[in-house]
């Protein structure tokens, strides 16, 4: 009985809500990024993922906001079990940031077109020079405080598990000397997951780890940079599984 009361809920009352504010939320991200997208590409975005939660109900418990200091650009690297996934970190990680995601992403209408003045990195995964443009674009953005995102498996999970990381997050990490901070998401796949059409009532937990600094250096060759990013990767990859057993 109480399944049905949330479907009927979520379908006639919280959906049609959120639609209506992505569209507002989409065109002030819009207006606004012509004049100062540090702002305007993350405040508006802030406030939507946090409204998600709050108008479908979910609980959220948040751990580890002390490993982040403040002024430090970071490498934000969360497991990726949902489309929730990004409400979530949008409205409670707390720092400013840009999307690095596939160049896809930025045809979908409203959030595709506002992530697009709000300066996020869009890729081109079919592209062999991707992994170099993904550094280039990224240093232009990467100062004074301002972190980016990369969901390090390049996708949503198919079973609540992690899969394999792609090294992106991690050449970029050692290439501009940034930290990673490893995220886990916790409930989101529960939450909807990519093989669901609704949402499903469950509590959603994120921790935000210590952050894990880059190792290499000048004098670094390139068969050392890519032990150091494999070693890097396991160090983050079992950091993030080890909460979500």
């Amino acid at each position: 009985m109480i399944r049905a009361l949330y479907l009927i809920y979520q379908i006639f009352i919280a959906l049609p809500i959120m639609i209506a504010v992505t569209i507002l939320v989409a065109l002030f991200t819009m207006i606004g990024s012509i004049f100062n997208d540090r702002f305007w590409g993350y405040w508006p975005g802030m406030i939507w993922g946090r409204l998600f939660y709050l108008i479908f109900l979910i609980p959220v418990k948040i751990d580890g906001k002390e490993n982040i200091k403040k002024g430090q650009s970071y490498i934000i690297a969360p497991n990726h079990q949902s489309y929730w996934d990004a409400f979530l970190v949008y409205g409670y990680i707390g720092i400013k940031f840009k999307w690095m995601m596939k160049k896809e992403l930025g045809r979908i209408p409203f959030v595709g077109w506002a992530c697009y003045m709000a300066g996020c990195i869009f890729i081109d995964r079919s592209s062999r020079g991707s992994s170099m443009e993904s550094i280039r674009k990224a240093e232009s953005k990467l100062k004074d405080g301002m972190s980016v995102v990369i969901f390090p498996e390049g996708t949503r999970s198919q079973d609540g598990k992690m899969g394999k990381f792609k090294r992106g997050a991690f050449l970029i990490s050692e290439e501009l000397k940034l930290p990673i901070l490893p995220v886990t998401i916790d409930g989101n796949y529960d939450v909807m997951s990519r093989h669901a059409w609704n949402v499903t009532w469950h509590p959603v937990h994120m921790t935000i780890h210590e952050p894990v600094w880059p190792r290499s250096d000048k004098d670094t060759t390139e068969t050392e940079l890519k032990a150091i990013m494999s070693q890097t990767s396991n160090e983050v990859f079992n950091t993030i599984n080890k909460t979500l057993e």
